[in-house]
């Protein structure tokens, strides 16, 4: 059942393990201090928010998205847009130059956004400008999202006893690609900006208090004490376990639709079906956030 906390701005709870559409709120327009309550108390317990039929400026993105914070300026500098850094450009469309204009394969590992940072971001805020579709005008370029804090809850007492205290390390020049990424290796400099660093496998939301697995193949390439072959092929058991149907919402994207997650508490993953000239553009800010506990 939905949760009217204004006139006319509603909660509804997705049909899935996480996830609630926010209604009747415009994210063009300044938001008073009760609406920015509700809607931070929703993201705090859904961890994932939608937010249909939006018009923005990247002006109000970045403001709408500091209301939960500062925001990060990514490490990859040739994606940020124009003007505005706090802006990661998501793109597989071209320039005159035969230049990808954003970053061509966001997101298509399972993944938390910059978990490889000593303090990963909070959350992270998407904006759909343009969606492919297919020759049937169904929405191509679906994004799917886990629920980590379910999938912790859903382990048995001898995993959860295993995995405590336990630290996984986080690589972002380690971090796998999906075969045939045309995006640009990094570079020295972005390699030294972006150290290994360890996280623990189970965090403890910073707002609830609600424990989550924090740890997944592909971004993860040890943990801390345990044998490298052990301790990879858990990393892939404990990601299988995340990505179970029963753990997942996954949106149809339509221009104008907002989309933010927790990152403390979902994985993402981005479905790549579809090429050009079917484009895909959107904006991402991304909110900063603590060291993990």
């Amino acid at each position: 059942m939905d949760a009217v906390v204004s006139e006319v701005m509603r909660v509804v709870p997705l049909n899935a393990p996480i996830g609630a559409e926010i209604r009747g709120v415009d994210l063009s327009r300044p938001l008073d201090a009760a609406i920015m309550q509700h809607i931070e108390s929703a993201y705090d317990r859904y961890s994932v928010l939608v937010f249909r039929d939006q018009q923005l400026t990247p002006e109000q993105q970045i403001r709408f998205s500091r209301h939960f914070g500062p925001l990060e300026i990514h490490v990859l500098k040739p994606y940020l847009l124009p003007g505005h850094p706090e802006v990661l450009v998501v793109s597989n469309i071209k320039d005159d130059e035969d230049r990808f204009i954003g970053l061509p394969d966001a997101g298509q590992t399972w993944h938390t956004d910059t978990s490889y940072r000593e303090r990963p971001s909070r959350g992270s805020v998407l904006y759909a400008v343009e969606i492919p579709h297919g020759d049937d005008g169904q929405p191509l370029g679906d994004t799917l999202f886990a629920g980590t804090a379910p999938a912790y809850e859903g382990l048995s007492q001898e995993m959860k006893s295993l995995l405590d205290g336990k630290k996984a390390i986080h690589s972002y020049g380690q971090r796998k690609r999906i075969a045939g990424s045309q995006r640009a290796k990094l570079t020295r400099e972005q390699l030294n900006q972006t150290p290994d660093v360890a996280h623990p496998v189970v965090r403890t939301h910073p707002k609830t208090g609600r424990k989550a697995l924090y740890v997944f193949e592909g971004e993860c390439v040890g943990i801390e004490g345990m044998p490298e072959r052990q301790a990879l092929d858990l990393i892939t058991e404990l990601t299988e376990h995340c990505i179970q149907p029963k753990y997942i919402y996954r949106h149809v994207w339509r221009k104008g639709d907002v989309v933010m997650w927790d990152n403390a508490a979902t994985l993402h993953l981005a479905t790549r079906d579809y090429e050009l000239p079917q484009r895909r553009l959107l904006y991402r800010t991304t909110i900063e956030g603590g060291i993990p506990r």
